[in-house]
C-alpha cells in the first residue's frame, strides 16, 4: 500500500487563499468534504509535530494554523475532535506572532494567526485575541469581543458543553435558548 505524499505548506496556504472569505466560516458540507479529503493526512502530521519546520516562514505558519485550528472545525463539526489540536495551534500562533510572521501575510489572512486565541476558553487568551484583532477590520474585532465576553461571563463556551460531555448550567442554557453564540 502506497501513501500519497503530504502536501506542501504552500499547497495548504494556496487552498485556503483560493477558498476565500465566503467559504472560510460557512457551514458547507461539500467544502468540508473536499478540505478533509485533501488535507486530513497533513492535519495528522501537523498534530504529531511532523510539520513543525513549516513554522519558520509565514506561509508555513499559516498552513500549520489552518491545519491545526480551522481544519478540525470543518472536518469534525459537532465533535470533541474539533478542539483536539487547539493547544498546539496556540503554541504555533504565539511563536509566529513573536517572530512577526503574522505581519508577513496579507491582511485578510492575518486573523488565522489570531483565531487560536479566539477559540480558547482561557480569558487571558481571549484578551490577547481582542488585543491582536484590534488592528484588523471592525467585524473581526466584533467577533473577538463577542468570544471574549462569553468566556468572561461563563469561563467557557456553553455551546461546546454537549460535545465535551460537560453539564450546562441553567444560566448557560438560558443564554443558548436566547440565541447565544453557537460557534
Amino acid at each position: 500500500m502506497t501513501t500519497a505524499p503530504l502536501p506542501s505548506s504552500h499547497e495548504v496556504a494556496a487552498f485556503w487563499r483560493d477558498a476565500g472569505p465566503s467559504r472560510w466560516f460557512a457551514k458547507d458540507e461539500a467544502f468540508d468534504a473536499e478540505f478533509k479529503s485533501r488535507f486530513e493526512s497533513a492535519h495528522h502530521a501537523a498534530a504529531s509535530g511532523m510539520l513543525d519546520a513549516w513554522a519558520k516562514e509565514a506561509d508555513g505558519a499559516l498552513a500549520l494554523l489552518v491545519l491545526l485550528d480551522q481544519f478540525p472545525r470543518n472536518a469534525w463539526r459537532g465533535s470533541a475532535h474539533m478542539f483536539a489540536t487547539d493547544g498546539k495551534a496556540r503554541a504555533v500562533a504565539r511563536a509566529a506572532i513573536a517572530a512577526g510572521l503574522d505581519q508577513q501575510v496579507e491582511s485578510t489572512l492575518r486573523p488565522f494567526f489570531y483565531l487560536p486565541f479566539m477559540h480558547s476558553e482561557s480569558l487571558a487568551d481571549q484578551e490577547r485575541s481582542v488585543e491582536l484583532n484590534a488592528a484588523l477590520d471592525a467585524n473581526t474585532q466584533r467577533f473577538a469581543v463577542l468570544h471574549r465576553d462569553i468566556v468572561a461571563r461563563f469561563g467557557r463556551f456553553p455551546h461546546r458543553n454537549p460535545m465535551l460531555g460537560r453539564e450546562t448550567t441553567p444560566e448557560e442554557q438560558a443564554f443558548l435558548d436566547q440565541g447565544g453564540f453557537a460557534g
